[in-house]
């Protein structure tokens, strides 16, 4: 799953985008960075849990920008789910 983080058009990034992917029922899988912020990392959490989305703790926000190959510290990312 890692792996599709890297593809721009199989991911959101940004705890905005991965909310919206999560109410639109978008987001097959949520990664969110350990370090981030409590208001954004509960926010992320809930709606995750809410949608019965799957949640993935990254250490740090530097090292989730790294895996979705992003200049900037990201608190939050999402796979989107297969669209067929």
């Amino acid at each position: 799953m890692p792996e599709r983080l890297k593809k721009r058009a199989l991911r959101v990034v940004g705890a905005r985008q991965v909310l919206r992917a999560i109410r639109q029922d978008r987001a097959e899988a949520v990664f969110l960075a350990m370090d981030a912020g409590p208001q954004i990392r509960g926010a992320v959490e809930q709606a995750a849990r809410e949608g019965n989305v799957p949640l993935q703790m990254v250490s740090t926000m530097e090292e989730l920008a790294a895996l979705c190959r992003v200049d900037v510290p990201s608190a939050a990312a999402a796979v989107y789910r297969n669209q067929q």
